[in-house]
């Protein structure tokens, strides 16, 4: 989810175990849901599917940059399974107009088969976006905004990986899939400060935080050995899924097996923000014009490919404002 400078709130859902009927919608005051930009980007159907360049596949994130335009990324990977070539691609929206202005399409180069491209951050000065590749062998991107041209960095290196040694858990027990199989993703939460000097990112299936200067990873001609010597280990989080930096240079970490909202502070201590039961399975984040926090609960613990009866999901998936005290 997204919102923008005016307090527009804009959301996205994957089509991860069936079809969905909208794909990016705005949410609205009263609070419908109007596909967004409009209803021909989202008339993709798996059942009778549109062009893949021109809808939304399987749109997995949604953020606004500092210059106040929507970004749309969508890994063209329903069932975040086998990606659709021709279909993944990251759009830039302008706001003022609600119009589609440039989009940027993935090939087999950057983005192979088995990607999955999570999220993204875009730098305040609108000349480079970055993705966390959430999928077998994980990466980031780098995007240069000006030629549209992507990069594929740190793929396979121990940052953008599952740890080994980390088993994530839900509702107090080992989250596995009804065949047996655990629960790993790659690179996948990614901050970005408000300087645009570093950014930040975790595999889901971790605990540890890295960042990198974002000067080191928008040198093209920087071998891919000395970026990753340039890698710092900030510390240990836990298991987290969306992350969201302020303008304090805080940040936010969403605890899925906790169901709760922490923060780590720029000393490297964390604190609780916020615990609730109904926060189940916390993911993405996004910050208002006046400093609230918004959080999505994504009740992937409740999805069908971990239940041998079939889906557990009883209640709506929930977007929570979280106040400050």
């Amino acid at each position: 989810m997204a919102v923008s400078r005016d307090g527009r709130v804009f959301v996205n859902f994957p089509r991860w175990e069936k079809d969905v009927a909208v794909s990016v919608a705005e949410l609205m005051p009263d609070g419908t849901l109007k596909p967004y930009p409009d209803a021909g980007w989202n008339a993709y159907r798996n059942i009778a599917p549109q062009p893949l360049d021109q809808t939304f596949v399987c749109v997995q994130s949604v953020t606004v940059d500092p210059q106040g335009f929507l970004w749309i990324l969508d890994p063209a990977a329903p069932g975040n399974e086998f990606n659709k070539p021709g279909g993944i691609k990251l759009l830039k929206v302008d706001l003022a107009t609600d119009q589609v202005v440039q989009a940027i399409h993935f090939g087999d180069d950057t983005v192979p088969q088995g990607s999955y491209l999570n999220d993204v951050r875009v730098t305040p000065d609108g000349r480079h976006a970055f993705i966390t590749d959430s999928g077998q062998i994980g990466a980031l991107l780098v995007v240069d905004l000006a030629s549209g041209t992507p990069r594929r960095v740190l793929h396979g290196h121990p940052s953008t990986q599952p740890d080994p040694a980390v088993v994530v858990h839900a509702d107090g027990h080992e989250l596995r899939k009804t065949d047996g199989r655990p629960t790993v993703f790659s690179a996948d939460g990614i901050a970005l400060d408000h300087a645009g000097q570093y950014l930040y990112w975790q595999a889901l299936t971790g605990k540890t935080l890295f960042r990198l200067p974002v000067a080191r990873l928008t040198d093209a001609a920087l071998p891919e050995d000395d970026l990753a010597a340039a890698i710092e280990t900030v510390g240990e989080s836990g298991v987290a899924d969306g992350l969201w930096m302020d303008a304090e240079g805080r940040i936010y970490v969403t605890s899925p097996e906790d169901n709760a909202l922490k923060r780590r502070e720029p000393d490297g201590s964390m604190v609780l923000v916020v615990r609730d039961s109904r926060l189940r399975w916390p993911d993405s984040l996004a910050e208002g014009p006046d400093g609230t926090i918004y959080v999505t609960s994504s009740h992937i613990q409740d999805m069908a490919q971990y239940h041998q009866g079939g889906g557990a999901r009883t209640a709506s998936y929930e977007l929570w404002k979280v106040v400050a005290a």
